[in-house]
C-alpha cells in the first residue's frame, strides 16, 4: 500500500513537473510586448508597492527564483533576471508577490515561516526513522505502536506545512497577475500565457500537499488497525 502510494504520487509529480517545464520552454520564448527584462518588471513591482528596502538579484541555477524574507532580497535565477520573456515576468511577479505578503504580514506565509524549523527537525526525525529500517534495526509492518505514533506526529507537522504554503503560493500569483495587467506589463494575448505557466507553478505545490496528506492518512490507519 505504501509502496502504492510513493509510486502514484511520483508519476503525478513527475507529469505535473513535465507540464511546468513544458510551458516555461515554451513561455520562454514568448516575448513581452513592453521588452521587460525580469529584473525590471521585479524593481517596477516593488516599485509601485513602495518597497525600496527590497533588493532584486540574480543567483546562479535554474529555476531557483525565491524570496528571502531574512534579507528581503528577490532572487532570480539568470534565465529569469535577463529574460524578456512571458515567462520571466510571471516568475518574477509572482517572487514580488511574497515580497508584497511579508510587507502586509500576510498571515499564511508568517505562519510557514514559524514553521520551517519544526519541519526541518521533523525531515530529520523521518530520515533517521527510515534509515533505520534500511539498516534492519526494525520494521515499520512489524515495528512497535511508538514508531507508528513518531512518524504520524513528523508526517503531520510536514504535511501541514505543505498545506499552508498552498495559500501562500496561490495568493502571490494572484498578486502578481493583478498587478502585471493592471500595470500593463502584459498584453491580453501575453497575460493568459502568465496565467497557464503560474496555474501549473501551482499545481507542484498541490500536489505534494496531497501526497503528504495521504502518507499521514495511511499511518494513521495503520495505526488504528493495529489497536
Amino acid at each position: 500500500m505504501f509502496l502504492l502510494i510513493i509510486i502514484t504520487f511520483m508519476a503525478l509529480g513527475f507529469y505535473v513537473q513535465n507540464r511546468l517545464k513544458s510551458r516555461f520552454k515554451k513561455y520562454s520564448q514568448e516575448l513581452l510586448h513592453n521588452g521587460m527584462s525580469g529584473e525590471e518588471v521585479a524593481k517596477s513591482m516593488l516599485g509601485y508597492y513602495g518597497l525600496s528596502s527590497v533588493s532584486v538579484v540574480s543567483v546562479p541555477g535554474k529555476l531557483t527564483d525565491h524570496y528571502n524574507p531574512l534579507n528581503k532580497t528577490v532572487n532570480l535565477s539568470p534565465e529569469v533576471f535577463q529574460g524578456r520573456s512571458v515567462a520571466s515576468a510571471a516568475i518574477a511577479a509572482h517572487e514580488c508577490g511574497h515580497a508584497v505578503q511579508h510587507s502586509t504580514s500576510y498571515f499564511w506565509l508568517g505562519m510557514r515561516s514559524k514553521m520551517v524549523p519544526v519541519v526541518n527537525a521533523s525531515s530529520r526525525i523521518m530520515q533517521f526513522v527510515f534509515m533505520a529500517s534500511l539498516f534492519g534495526m526494525y520494521s515499520l509492518s512489524m515495528g512497535g505502536n511508538t514508531i507508528l505514533l513518531v512518524l504520524i506526529a513528523t508526517q503531520a507537522v510536514i504535511a501541514s506545512f505543505a498545506v499552508i504554503t498552498l495559500p501562500v503560493e496561490y495568493d502571490a500569483s494572484r498578486r502578481a497577475l493583478v498587478w502585471l495587467k493592471g500595470a500593463g506589463i502584459t498584453n491580453p494575448q501575453n497575460h493568459s500565457m502568465a496565467e497557464d505557466a503560474l496555474k501549473w507553478a501551482a499545481r507542484t505545490y498541490l500536489v505534494a500537499a496531497v501526497a503528504a496528506v495521504t502518507t499521514l492518512l495511511y499511518y494513521v490507519m495503520l495505526y488504528l488497525r493495529r489497536n
